[in-house]
């Protein structure tokens, strides 16, 4: 079904076929200027080199997924520029090691809970910069966190449900940027 979609959108398709490349979403974050690439339990090298051969026009920079489930287990995009990062020693250590390998200087935003700084921002044409985030019920220290962000619209989304299978807020979205013809 996603794939019909995404073929109704016209977009270019790139599928791996090989046996042994693996490839998860969530360790995928794109800044907009470049990737990065978790190397996790359901991601490894040749799932990211492939990748790299698909969108030849960016940097691809893997980085070890200390712990958690995947890179976007403790980071996302949290605006044009700005990475969400959550506090916890792997989480500081891979930013570190992001720093390091970008040539881009990206501002930070740091939450106190993991889990909380998996978000999703976007820029919607009548509303603005707007931000999924988790809710003040989950995460009540990190809520007040995203309260900062002064010019977002900020819409508390609560997980509580996907968190019991490992899932987060972007587990369950697409966002693209392209408007559809339907």
């Amino acid at each position: 079904v996603m794939k019909e979609a995404l073929k109704n959108l016209n977009l270019n398709i790139v599928e791996m076929t090989e046996e042994n490349a693996t490839l998860d979403g969530g360790d995928v974050l794109f800044t907009g200027r470049e990737f990065f690439v978790g190397l996790s339990k359901r991601t490894n090298q040749r799932g990211a080199e492939i990748l790299a051969d698909a969108f030849k026009d960016y940097a691809v920079s893997t980085v070890p997924v200390l712990e958690g489930l995947h890179l976007k287990s403790f980071c996302s995009m949290g605006g044009p520029g700005l990475i969400v990062i959550g506090s916890s020693e792997p989480a500081q250590k891979t930013l570190k090691i992001m720093q390091q390998m970008s040539d881009h200087r990206y501002d930070k935003l740091t939450v106190p809970d993991d889990l909380a700084a998996n978000c999703i921002y976007m820029n919607l044409p009548s509303k603005g910069p707007v931000l999924l985030h988790s809710t003040a019920q989950e995460f009540p220290e990190s809520a007040k966190v995203f309260e900062k962000l002064k010019d977002y619209m900020l819409i508390p989304v609560s997980n509580k449900e996907k968190r019991k299978v490992d899932g987060a807020l972007t587990c369950c979205s697409v966002l693209i940027n392209k408007k559809a013809n339907i």
